[in-house]
């Protein structure tokens, strides 16, 4: 009974370890700069972690193991350092200082000193933190380290957290080529940790390497991390490039994660508005005005695109609506001025005069917000010809004159 229970005491031992290093690392310190730091970092982090099952060990690492456990009891930071001692000198001890597994330990320790001790309270030297990466190296290309995967896996996690810390100081102090230097080291440390990618888009933005940072942000877009702010940096970065057909592809993607969001629809309804593509914009035209019901410049938008598919009906009734909304814009004033008389012109238009009528108040209030806009007074000029109304087209004439000479 008694081999029995050590046997199970050294198999668990280790497995408890693992599973609670997460919970180790949410040490609290004083430094009140530093945990602002930290609570950028952190909430993103603890997604990176996935514990090991356990870790294996030998008798000989009994004593690293133990001041591990002693650790997570006691949250106090010098029973890492006793972790540290003791593995140091198992490998000083050792004239093979290349014994795979004390050194995966060593690994698995100095890089959780560098991760929890982020103050460095136990006053390890600057060198360590490159020494550890520099070993994580050594050993993951090692032949047999598939052996100690999940072991190294736990120490790139930690390191990677660290390159992070570092990234977000650089951030801080606004040194954003040192901080893209770090987010990359990160990301050769944990990979599949998405949320570098952002971090990586953004510091390139702020260099101005913006093809870099486009393609970053898109690679954001399109799965379980999209996020509409993404899409949007992306789209936006694109467009100031003038390749809105990129815009459109990463907004589109991200539409299909997010159909509800708001601001996605409003940036792929301005890329159509902007390129005068009605065909595409009318599509989306239900949606943008169910979420924009009280929204004067949506309701213009809507009514344009009816307008120039000539679905005259509805532009009519949206022109209205806008005006309604915003009774001192231009705009809406002047194209419902201009829609009448574009009917009036219909070779089947039975409300001929009246549509002529409509046409003439409400461009004269178009001009009346604006005098000095050239279009109106023209297209007011070919109402009133129409009319054979001669003082108007005389008083429009001589306006004309005076802003062309």
């Amino acid at each position: 009974m008694k081999k029995r229970k050590k046997k199970t005491e050294q198999k668990t031992t280790p497995k408890i370890i693992a599973l609670n290093l997460l919970r180790m690392m949410q040490v609290k310190h004083k430094n009140k700069k530093t945990m602002q730091g930290r609570k950028i970092v952190l909430p993103l982090l603890i997604m990176l972690f996935i514990a090991p099952s356990a870790f294996c060990q030998s008798e000989v690492l009994k004593g690293v193991v133990n001041s591990l456990a002693f650790y997570k009891q006691k949250k106090e930071l010098k029973y890492l350092g006793s972790a540290k001692n003791s593995v140091d000198s198992l490998i000083k001890a050792s004239p093979d200082s290349l014994e795979l597994e004390r050194n995966v330990y060593k690994a698995v320790v100095y890089s959780s000193i560098l991760y929890i001790d982020s103050l460095n309270s136990l006053k390890q030297p600057v060198q360590m933190f490159q020494q550890t990466a520099d070993l994580i190296d050594r050993l993951q290309a090692k032949r047999k380290s598939y052996k100690y995967q999940v072991e190294l896996d736990y120490s790139k996690r930690c390191l990677a957290n660290v390159y992070i810390r570092k990234g977000f100081v650089a951030l801080n102090m606004s040194d954003f080529v040192a901080a893209l230097q770090l987010f990359e080291a990160a990301k050769k440390y944990a990979p599949d940790f998405k949320q570098l990618a952002a971090y990586i888009a953004f510091t390139n933005n702020k260099l101005g390497n913006l093809h870099a940072a486009a393609r970053y942000y898109e690679s954001m877009v399109g799965g379980d991390s999209t996020k509409a702010e993404y899409a949007e940096a992306a789209a936006g970065i694109y467009k100031s490039f003038g390749d809105t057909l990129s815009a459109l592809n990463v907004l589109k993607k991200a539409r299909k994660v997010l159909p509800g969001d708001k601001s996605l629809l409003l940036d792929e309804a301005n890329i159509y508005t902007n390129r005068k593509d009605y065909n595409q914009l009318v599509n989306l035209l239900p949606a943008l005005l169910d979420i924009n019901t009280n929204n004067a410049d949506i309701a213009f938008v809507a009514a344009n695109c009816y307008d120039h598919l000539g679905q005259y009906n509805k532009a009519e009734s949206l022109y209205l609506r806008s005006i309604e909304l915003n009774s001192s814009a231009y705009d809406p004033i002047f194209n419902l001025g201009l829609l009448y008389f574009k009917q009036s012109k219909l070779p089947r238009d039975k409300d001929k005069s009246q549509d002529e009528t409509r046409a003439a108040q409400w461009l004269e209030r178009a001009n009346e917000i604006s005098p000095n806009e050239v279009d109106c007074l023209q297209v007011l000029k070919l109402v009133y010809e129409q009319e054979g109304n001669q003082n108007q087209i005389n008083k429009v004439n001589n306006k004309l004159k005076q802003l062309t000479n």
